[in-house]
Order: structure tokens, then C-alpha cells, then sequence
């Protein structure tokens, strides 16, 4: 299991969940991500998957693709991922791939999280590379996020 960090908080998740608020108000799913690299945001993003009609585009995979392109390479080996809820099986794979330095999310997901709920893809053994991963830090505050937005269309 993901280590408690709820001590850990700042600007890559004060960051992201301005980017979830920001999905909100498009009535994306608000889910918002966050690349940074030391105390610079590199890139930040939020799902998308409504605007683009496409269920791929994620915060996560936004993100991840935008900090590949700003900082023209294909690792993020020194770079931390803030994301308010815990990534599902195809982002945590992104993660993996691009070999992402360190993971904090928000609210774990019992039903889809893949770094430490239903599964842990991103520290498998086999895996070429394993990322650090610190869980639940603002969960309450990243969770409610999401309970006001399906609150609303469930009336």
C-alpha cells in the first residue's frame, strides 16, 4: 500500500485540484494533474475526455504527455505527479512508461485505482521501473471534489 502523505501537500496538489475545479465548471469529471519538477509546474492538465469525445484523455496522460513535450524527453525520472485521485489502470501504465519519479495522489479509488487499491501497476516487481508513490494526501478535499460533481447529476 501506498504510504499515508498526509503531511505532504503544496503547490502540485493546491495545483491540481484548481485543475479538477477547472474540469467541474467544463462538466468533465474533476480530475486534475500536475507535473513539477523540483518547485516548478511543468505541466498541468485536466480529464478532457468530454471535449474531445475520447475516454483516454485523463488529467494524468495530459499531463504527462504535455511535461514530455516541454521538456523534450521522453523520461520525467526527476519529476513528481500530483493527481487528486488515485490513477486507473491505463494512466498508471503512462506513468510507468514515462517513467515518472515520484506519484502523490488525493482520493484513492476502490473501484479503479491502480497504484495501490485494486492493483499496484506502477511498483510491479516485473516492471522495468517503479515509481514512489504517496497516497491519500488532501483525500478528503480531492474526494469531495468528485462527490459534488456526481451529487449534482444524480438528482
Amino acid at each position: 500500500m501506498p504510504n499515508d502523505g498526509k503531511r505532504e501537500t503544496g503547490n502540485g496538489m493546491r495545483a491540481a485540484r484548481e485543475q479538477a475545479r477547472r474540469a467541474a465548471s467544463l462538466d468533465e469529471v474533476p480530475i486534475g494533474a500536475v507535473v513539477m519538477r523540483g518547485d516548478e509546474i511543468v505541466a498541468e492538465a485536466h480529464n478532457e475526455t468530454v471535449a474531445r469525445k475520447n475516454p483516454t484523455y485523463h488529467a494524468e496522460f495530459l499531463a504527462i504527455e504535455r511535461a514530455l513535450e516541454a521538456l523534450e524527453t521522453d523520461r520525467l525520472t526527476d519529476c513528481t505527479l500530483y493527481v487528486t485521485i488515485e490513477p486507473c489502470a491505463q494512466c498508471a501504465g503512462a506513468i510507468v512508461l514515462a517513467k515518472v519519479g515520484k506519484l502523490v495522489f488525493g482520493a484513492y479509488d476502490e473501484k479503479a485505482g491502480m497504484c495501490g487499491s485494486l492493483g499496484d501497476l506502477v511498483r510491479h516487481p516485473r516492471l522495468n521501473h517503479r515509481v514512489e508513490v504517496t497516497g491519500g494526501v488532501e483525500a478528503e478535499a480531492c474526494g469531495q471534489l468528485l462527490r459534488d460533481f456526481f451529487a449534482v447529476r444524480r438528482v
